[in-house]
């Protein structure tokens, strides 16, 4: 049954569309920007709450918001341009740091960060202290192990190197002593698991009588002395070389760069 109006009275404005946004069986707005490698959740969800977010050119600054997932998404420019401004730095990190958290007795690699151990070759601006600002490690790197750990502001970076469908693989070089299983070599290239789960294809070989050379394409803790336990060696010595198509390259122990804009992992 149809409302009367009496004459003269205005049709009630009809409420304003949604974008393809608010369906209570779509996907949050915070999952689609991080699968499309606009930013991470975290940082989608600041960016929502600042109003700097737009679906189907509409503004969305609620926090939980549901979006169909083939919707357009855009960010404001002041979000643009805070993203620019964001740094990636590689670090060639020493024996006895830790990749994160701070433990008893070690420092966090992120302590190495500053004026004094900047790579003098580095061609990026010098170092402001802006720059610590929500820097983490993208990845881990043991406590006694060496070689190129990424820190990275930019959720989309630390996203592409370890996200749960990063595809980028890291290259190492392991000093072992001990003897090889028979067939220990082909073991370690595709046929270990740990915990129970089984690993993904690896690369692994003979650089001399006492160094392996290893690409993995993922990270679980402590895995290359654990893989190399499983079939006699002992590892002495470990350094992480590259990451992706960037390389630790000529950047000495203990000192930092940061990632070129020419430079893609």
């Amino acid at each position: 049954m149809h409302e009367e109006r009496g004459p003269g009275q205005a049709r009630p404005a009809r409420p304003a569309a949604e974008p393809r946004a608010a369906a209570a069986e779509g996907v949050r707005l915070s999952k689609v920007m991080a699968e499309r490698g606009i930013c991470s959740r975290r940082e989608a969800d600041e960016l929502i709450e600042r109003g700097w977010v737009f679906v189907d050119g509409r503004r969305v600054s609620e926090l939980g918001t549901r979006i169909d997932p083939s919707a357009n998404i855009t960010l404001a420019p002041e979000a643009r341009r805070e993203q620019a401004q964001r740094v990636t730095i590689l670090l060639h990190k020493p024996v006895g740091y830790v990749s994160g958290q701070p433990e008893p007795g070690f420092e966090p690699a992120v302590s190495l960060i500053g004026p004094d151990n900047q790579f003098d070759r580095d061609t990026a601006p010098r170092f402001h202290p802006s720059n610590l600002k929500n820097l983490a490690p993208a990845g881990r790197l043991d406590i006694d192990s060496t070689g190129l750990l990424v820190l990275t502001q930019d959720g989309r970076i630390a996203r592409q190197l370890i996200g749960e469908d990063s595809k980028i693989d890291k290259e190492y070089l392991v000093r072992v002593e001990g003897t090889l299983i028979d067939d220990g070599l082909d073991l370690l290239n595709h046929g270990l698991e740990l915990d129970g789960r089984k690993l993904r294809p690896a690369e692994v070989e003979w650089i001399n009588d006492d160094q392996l050379r290893f690409v993995l394409r993922e990270g679980r803790k402590r895995q290359i002395r654990r893989m190399c336990e499983l079939v006699g060696l002992r590892v002495t010595g470990l350094k992480r070389v590259r990451i992706g198509r960037v390389r630790l390259g000529e950047l000495p122990l203990g000192q930092w760069r940061y990632l070129r804009e020419d430079e893609r992992f």
